[in-house]
């Protein structure tokens, strides 16, 4: 089994979990930018945050044979902060990082209009970018939530084949069925989806558009759970392409449009940097 984690907040994890990841399958990952736990109180803390996103973490990956990607973006729940709204200002000069395959997340929280501008504002990044888009549903009031995320992705004009809104569940799934917009799921121990409602889900609308993630971070959060769900739709009768689509195939095609996705490492030569701008994972003398 070949597995992308298309939405996972490695950051957030251990190497013990880079280590799982890997002989679980997991070749590849995209990290999307979210809210840390402790509010940021300035632009500078987000410029850090980007910087290692794209350089420490795929380093660190990369030790443990996963391929890693990011997308970046001004979360929806600090788009409510003024202190963070200067990151729309910053992100054109990441979103050109060559390991950035999508805007993200974007979306809304508290459904409030300050996140409603962060909104359309990043939609017209990725446009003028020609880069996908990861929306993040609101964990409260989903089903209007989805809704208007709907109607400022087609007010955008961007294609909605670049757009996955995530944290689907059974009630919001019908919303965006039919939209031409991905379809995501996201799977956790307590809340959100487990593998057998994912099952269901797919049985009734199918494998086509669909990305199925753990989300982890530092919560409690699972970053096997995507193995989880494939091997569940296999005790459900789902055939082992099936798998192979919703696990590998359709995150490669989402995040492959943006031109930049390297979705396996390449065979190490004995080249490979011990270090990351001098640092390395390795503590104290061998």
């Amino acid at each position: 089994m070949r597995i992308l984690d298309p939405h996972i907040h490695m950051t957030s994890r251990t190497t013990d979990d880079y280590r799982a990841m890997r002989a679980a399958g997991v070749r590849c990952v995209v990290e999307p930018s979210f809210w840390l736990g402790q509010p940021r109180t300035s632009v500078g803390s987000f410029t850090d945050y980007f910087a290692s996103l794209v350089g420490w973490e795929p380093f660190r990956a990369a030790r443990f044979g996963i391929a890693h990607h990011c997308a970046v973006a001004l979360n929806p729940k600090e788009a409510n902060d003024p202190r963070c709204a200067g990151v729309l200002d910053i992100l054109p000069r990441w979103l050109a990082k060559d390991s950035v395959v999508a805007v993200g997340e974007i979306g809304f929280d508290s459904m409030t209009g300050a996140e409603a501008k962060a909104f359309t504002a990043q939609l017209e990044l990725a446009v003028a970018e020609g880069l996908p888009v990861l929306v993040h549903t609101p964990h409260r009031d989903k089903a209007a939530g989805t809704a208007a995320s709907l109607e400022l992705v087609a007010a955008s004009g961007i294609d909605p084949g670049l757009v996955v809104l995530d944290h689907l569940n059974e009630v919001t799934v019908g919303q965006v069925a039919g939209t031409g917009c991905w379809m995501g799921f996201s799977v956790y121990p307590d809340t959100k989806m487990d593998p057998a409602r994912v099952v269901r889900v797919l049985r009734e609308y199918g494998t086509e558009r669909v990305l199925v993630n753990s989300a982890a971070d530092w919560g409690h959060s699972d970053p096997l759970l995507t193995r989880a769900t494939g091997e569940a739709m296999l005790a459900a009768g789902f055939a082992e392409d099936d798998v192979d689509r919703v696990l590998w195939r359709n995150p490669v095609e989402f995040y492959g449009q943006s031109g930049r996705l390297r979705p396996l490492l390449e065979e190490p030569d004995g080249t490979a940097p011990a270090e990351h701008e001098g640092n390395s994972i390795a503590r104290g003398p061998r």
